[in-house]
């Protein structure tokens, strides 16, 4: 036996961790190397048990069951505080939904869930931290709506890394650079920004695409212009024929 196949099925092995000989014989197989079954669990590194999964793993394989949602305070010019809930799909980064309000109730924060989930379109988990404004009538909510809540730890915000990721991104590419005058004006703008962030702007964890995909221009297909957006703040790029 080469020792081509034999790194290559500990390579499969190590890869692989659910797959037994069988498995792994059957993908041989499917390369055109004839070895025996036998061989090939006499090849197999020893592993003690067989692993579960990781957590990374765990994410990624529920990612379309899987919604976040936080809060952010923003001050306005006359030092008023405004708070801003967004609700984050963690499939495609989606932001599924997003309202602003000076007074966070319980009440307020439950209707927020139903605006964005409408009908059968609520998710299995709903990931969150121990906010007080999560109360009894938000909690009786999503249950009602058959969602699980997954809590964070206390005071651990990396683990609901991607909801603060986008907060962190609203913050440091738009309000960081706006003065916000009232309600209606920073409704105005998370509005613009949500329509950039999903059409526009490119996330590095969807390898340089968009949540809404954006198709590849063709090199030839005319004059590079640039299309403003948030105000100025960010360009979109498109070829448009002369």
């Amino acid at each position: 036996m080469s020792l081509e196949a034999r790194d290559l099925i500990r390579q499969m092995s190590t890869a692989n961790p659910l797959w037994g000989a069988p498995r792994i014989h059957g993908e041989l197989l499917k390369l055109g190397i004839e070895v025996s079954q036998a061989t090939v669990g006499r090849c197999m590194p020893w592993q003690p048990k067989v692993p579960s999964p990781t957590w990374r793993s765990f994410l990624h394989n529920h990612l379309t069951d899987v919604a976040a949602i936080d809060m952010f305070v923003v001050a306005t010019a006359t030092f008023r505080l405004l708070y801003a809930v967004i609700v984050l799909g963690h499939d495609r980064r989606n932001i599924i939904h997003f309202d602003v309000t000076a007074h966070p109730s319980q009440d307020w924060l439950a209707r927020q869930m139903i605006e964005a989930f409408p009908w059968d379109t609520a998710p299995r988990y709903l990931l969150r931290d121990r906010d007080a404004a999560y109360g009894q009538r938000f909690r009786d909510r999503v249950q009602a709506m058959g969602i699980h809540e997954v809590v964070t730890a206390p005071r651990s915000p990396w683990q609901n890394a991607y909801v603060e990721r986008i907060i962190g991104s609203i913050r440091r590419e738009c309000l960081d650079y706006i003065i916000i005058f009232d309600e209606h004006h920073l409704r105005r703008t998370l509005s613009s920004y949500v329509e950039y962030y999903h059409r526009t702007r490119t996330h590095l964890s969807l390898d340089k695409d968009c949540p809404q995909t954006r198709p590849i221009s063709s090199p030839t297909g005319g004059k590079i212009i640039a299309l403003p957006e948030v105000g100025g703040l960010h360009h979109r790029y498109e070829r448009r024929a002369a």
